[in-house]
């Protein structure tokens, strides 16, 4: 049920989700079929410089948002229960932007053939279930902003696959974003330039965790030693 009041916040608060909804599907979209298109010859200077900047500006959204003194900040301009849609209407249209914004980039880096291609596919596919099923354990609707998210230890789930690894949507994300064929630069450079950001993001969010949360995050991380990929980050 929806946490956020009746009225205006309520129709905010699901237009946000449907917004969320709507940016994810249209990057999986652009992502295989878009993305994948070969680019005409030219300068690709131009367009990586653009990509880049573009992808930056939604990073620096989703960073400095995560922040407790901004996040202080919006709830004391709107309501504290809206604080989650605010920020998914905001990390959504930006999103939107980069993809629909994104230049493509001449060039392949890599095409497979044959058996191959059903393992990278393959591999997409395990991507995106353990996305999926990464955020099912943290309630899809809490992070749509639909409902308030609760405060406490608690928070730090240890079950599926939080019980791999401590950012399983992240590990998922970069798995899907490499697992493609034609690898065009339109492609990689997405795939290299949202991995990067993910690998700069992770340690500071880490490090407002912990410090929302004294104790209880440094116990989880004893819980779950591994970042990204187990045995090795």
């Amino acid at each position: 049920m929806c946490a956020t009041a009746a009225g205006p916040a309520r129709v905010f608060s699901w237009t946000g989700a449907l917004l969320f909804a709507v940016s994810l599907t249209y990057f999986v979209f652009a992502y295989l079929w878009g993305f994948g298109a070969s680019a005409d010859g030219g300068r690709a200077a131009p367009a990586v410089t653009w990509n880049v900047a573009l992808f930056t500006l939604f990073a620096l959204h989703h960073s400095i948002f995560a922040r407790e003194p901004v996040r202080g900040w919006v709830r004391r301009v709107v309501a504290p229960d809206l604080e989650r849609s605010v920020y998914v209407w905001l990390a959504s249209l930006l999103f939107l932007a980069v993809c629909l914004g994104w230049r493509p980039v001449p060039g392949t880096a890599w095409s497979l053939d044959g058996a191959p291609v059903w393992l990278v596919r393959a591999v997409g596919i395990a991507a995106l279930w353990l996305m999926l099923r990464s955020v099912a354990v943290l309630d899809v609707w809490t992070l749509a902003g639909l409902r308030l998210q609760a405060q406490g230890p608690s928070d730090f789930k240890t079950t599926g696959p939080y019980g791999w690894v401590r950012h399983p949507i992240y590990a998922g994300w970069c798995l899907f974003v490499f697992a493609a064929t034609p690898m065009t630069m339109t492609r990689l450079l997405f795939a290299v330039v949202s991995c990067a950001y993910l690998l700069v993001a992770i340690p500071l969010e880490e490090r407002t965790m912990r410090a929302a949360s004294p104790g209880a995050y440094g116990r989880y991380m004893a819980q779950v030693p591994w970042r990204l990929v187990p045995g090795v980050y």
